[in-house]
């Protein structure tokens, strides 16, 4: 594959249509991915100008690409990362780049797998181009194709989120942006952390198309389950501010109760003849036990949330360069066989 150490490429080709793809080692499914996404862009008279993300990857690519044959995909590229950044944070910048180095109408973000399935690209963007306010179109799922263990553990992280946030989880990467819509996305923090979240807590207009996830098109998923814990910890990360007041108003209920029972054990120890000698002692101990932890709880969250409100954010329009390496064109260069 070649590299460039010139300036980052233009606008490839007369496409309106970019679909960005982030990449970490998975070039076989990638790879199929492109042929059948090409195919479905080829049925619907649609173009577009494929833009790989690759987040460190330590395998080259190799000949995957050798046999991809293309008729609507007027080229493919590489962003290089400078290292791994994780699976949010290669989305946050592929798009800061396509931002500020391309004109494209609409952006396509999906997974390289294959589970974002490519025959739902053009009814995001039917959506999209239908509607004269220009939402951010996400892909709905309605049915998933993970294993028993994966779904109840995502119901679980769904609740959590729920309880924590206000906010029902109901969409992932896989979506359509207008050009309007990616200039104000990446002008927000959040974005660095968690693509989908930060769409939503900047208040973009968004529509949802409902979809069903396809099955991986080649070899095994690499995030493990602790990569998917810290994943839904990100986008939780992002209502931090909303996390923190709820948790702090869940502390203040708790030592409201906890007062209470500890006057109403007090009362009956004092003014009554039911109390059980010794359990006075222990109960009022362990209430002033919740108190006190409940106080420190409160106390830890309002100034975490202060300082995260004081910290040095990052700005994706602003530093996305400083992790961007080479930008290489692969397509036409090397693969195209359009004719």
């Amino acid at each position: 594959m070649p590299t460039r150490s010139g300036p980052w490429p233009g606008d490839p080709g007369s496409s309106r249509t970019a679909v960005l793809i982030p990449v970490y080692e998975d070039w076989a499914a990638v790879a199929r991915l492109i042929g059948m996404l090409d195919g479905v862009l080829a049925a619907s008279g649609d173009s577009a100008a494929v833009f790989l993300v690759d987040d460190g990857s330590t395998a080259e690519p190799g000949d995957v690409f050798d046999d991809v044959r293309l008729e609507a995909i007027e080229s493919v590229s590489v962003i290089r990362l400078r290292r791994n950044l994780g699976h949010q944070r290669a989305i946050c910048v592929g798009l800061a780049y396509l931002a500020a180095n391309h004109s494209f109408d609409e952006v396509v973000v999906m997974d390289g797998d294959g589970e974002d399935d490519p025959r739902d690209v053009p009814r995001l963007l039917g959506c999209l181009r239908a509607d004269p306010s220009q939402p951010v179109v996400f892909a709905e799922r309605t049915r998933r194709s993970e294993g028993i263990a994966f779904t109840l553990g995502y119901m679980v992280y769904r609740i959590l989120h729920r309880i924590l946030t206000g906010r029902r989880i109901r969409v992932g990467n896989f979506s359509a942006v207008p050009r309007r819509r990616l200039q104000s996305i990446v002008t927000v923090p959040e974005l660095w952390n968690h693509y989908a979240a930060a769409v939503l807590v900047s208040r973009q207009p968004h529509r949802l198309v409902p979809t069903s996830r396809a099955r991986r098109l080649a070899g095994e998923g690499r995030m493990s389950y602790t990569a998917l814990i810290v994943h839904g910890l990100s986008a939780i990360s992002v209502y931090s501010d909303v996390v923190g007041t709820r948790l702090l108003v869940g502390a203040g209920v708790i030592f409201v109760l906890a007062l209470l029972a500890l006057v109403a054990v007090v009362s009956i120890r004092l003014g009554t003849d039911l109390a059980v000698p010794g359990w006075a002692t222990y109960s009022a101990g362990l209430l002033l036990l919740v108190l006190l932890q409940t106080i420190s709880f409160g106390l830890l969250f309002t100034f975490l949330v202060l300082g995260n409100r004081k910290g040095a954010v990052i700005i994706p329009a602003r530093d996305f360069s400083h992790f961007v390496d080479t930008v290489e064109p692969i397509i036409p260069a090397a693969v195209s066989a359009r004719v």
